[in-house]
């Protein structure tokens, strides 16, 4: 798609040759130009070819108001409104200097075109003609024809575009409207027409680059502003769409369709951000209700529904919801599958659940979606950690506790444990070596566990006691039960077993 500043960025580098050419044309000419006009016009050429635009229009205004009968100061300012991209200006510009010189043949020629890139082929076809009638030179004869029958074949191709459109062939009436768009580029109800052709066809992001284009094209166009508004919040951008419904309503605030569209997205966009506040202030349960709300809000339009489970989704495997977080994140990877951020969360609802296989497999899903992601990373290598410790000593195991079990209950589960396998309780050797085996377990365990660092690292996928990781260390439990084969911990010598046991 060409759009108007290309165009006009063209045209801004064809101005010198623009001007030499019409200085060739009426060098001498009779004018009835008098000095100061004469003076304006020529200061406003030079800056006009250095491209310093602002300040040539200033001095074309200037020329214009010292005689209001100079066809060239008009001229010369449309040259200067086309180099800016006001094409609108441009033409009437152009209107001016026809009216005051008929066989202006240049002027002809320029606003033909423009009248064309525009898309009134009629009115561009009339300056054509004219042109021809008028005793041009070769260049301009044979330009002129070459526009007409260009005119002639995009008017063939409306025509089919038109009838395709009806017959809702609508892949077709967009074909044939790209060939009539790459000419007339600054005709708005063509752009309207693509746009809704790509509306039927599935292609909502393609249509809100015409109805953009037609917005500006067109004065006071409220209905391409509700338009694009209206595609935005389909497609579940919110923010975007509350931005573009309110130009609408500074075009027109009585506008009923556009009113009834801003209190709604209003009313969902400050529904998500109190939700996004709530998460950020790490107060998870407000932030669900309030994404709970974001789907009464809006049912119909499913991509709010969808987002509004993936972020409740995130609350639950933050609040260490697992099994909550586990449902709803499968909801949402059921519609997409390569849903990132589901991926991570239920991943992470998967580790709380010692459902390390399927926290690695989830990573694994969400980094070949998102390879540059650091938290997928880290989370992947952590998970894969934590399987390797889990097939060696795991404490919350040992304990019997979840991986999010306060300080309170593991100490509860250790002293029920610890009563439970105290050595005391049992007579064999055999039954004894059992019960001292499991003891220390259990006391590793709850050393790890009520320790905010030591179960840090453990939850890192690191065990603080593991002998292979660490060095050195006067703590009985850094070594493992091998370690201890043929001593009794709990008594010294072959005396009676002494050991008192203290809960704590």
């Amino acid at each position: 798609m060409v759009s108007p500043a290309a165009s006009a960025g063209r045209l801004g580098s064809a101005l010198p040759f623009l001007l030499v050419l019409l200085d060739l044309q009426y060098q001498g000419a009779e004018c009835g130009i008098n000095a100061e006009v004469e003076k304006q016009l020529e200061m406003g050429k030079k800056l006009l070819a250095a491209g310093q635009l602002a300040d040539a229009l200033s001095h074309f205004h200037a020329a214009i108001e010292g005689d209001s009968e100079n066809y060239i100061a008009y001229y010369r300012r449309a040259t200067v409104y086309l180099a800016m991209g006001k094409s609108k200006a441009a033409i009437r510009d152009l209107s001016k200097v026809v009216e005051l010189k008929q066989d202006f043949t240049s002027a002809r020629l320029q606003r033909g075109h423009l009248l064309l890139k525009q898309g009134k082929f009629d009115e561009a076809e009339d300056d054509f003609k004219s042109v021809l009638k008028s005793n041009p030179s070769k260049n301009e004869e044979k330009e002129a024809q070459t526009q007409l029958t260009k005119s002639d074949e995009l008017q063939r191709l409306h025509s089919q575009a038109l009838s395709a459109y009806q017959q809702e062939d609508y892949g077709a009436a967009i074909s044939l409207l790209d060939e009539i768009l790459a000419v007339c580029v600054w005709d708005a109800e063509l752009r309207e027409l693509r746009a809704e052709c790509y509306i039927k066809e599935g292609e909502p992001s393609k249509a809100i680059s015409d109805l953009k284009a037609a917005a500006k094209l067109k004065n006071d166009n409220t209905e391409a502003f509700y338009k694009i508004s209206k595609i935005y919040y389909q497609l579940g951008d919110h923010e975007l769409s509350l931005s573009e419904v309110r130009e609408c309503l500074k075009l027109d605030q009585d506008h009923k369709q556009c009113f009834s569209l801003y209190k709604q997205v209003k009313k969902l966009n400050k529904q998500i951000e109190s939700a996004e506040e709530f998460i950020r202030e790490g107060r998870y349960e407000d932030a669900i209700s309030k994404y709970e709300s974001v789907m009464k809000t809006e049912p119909e339009v499913a991509i709010y529904s969808t987002r509004a489970k993936e972020r409740i989704c995130h609350c639950f495997s933050k609040n260490q919801q697992a099994t909550e977080a586990i449902k709803l994140c499968s909801e949402v990877l059921q519609l997409e599958p390569t849903n990132v951020n589901a991926l991570k969360d239920r991943a992470e609802a998967y580790l709380l659940e010692d459902m390390y296989e399927e926290a690695i497999k989830d990573y694994e899903t969400a980094q070949a979606n998102s390879e540059n992601d650091q938290q997928i990373r880290e989370g992947l290598e952590r998970a894969q950690r934590m399987l390797k410790q889990s097939q060696k000593r795991d404490y919350y195991k040992i304990l019997g506790v979840k991986r999010n079990a306060r300080k309170q209950e593991i100490i509860k589960a250790y002293r029920k444990l610890a009563s439970q396998w105290h050595p005391d309780n049992f007579q064999s050797e055999e039954e004894k070596k059992k019960a001292e085996k499991k003891f220390i377990d259990i006391a590793a365990a709850k050393e790890v566990l009520t320790d905010p660092e030591m179960r840090r690292k453990f939850d890192a996928g690191e065990d603080p006691l593991d002998a292979e990781s660490q060095q050195g260390g006067s703590n009985p439990f850094h070594r493992s039960w091998n370690t201890w084969q043929g001593f009794n911990p709990f008594g010294s010598g072959g005396g009676p077993f002494t050991f008192k046991f203290h809960f704590s």
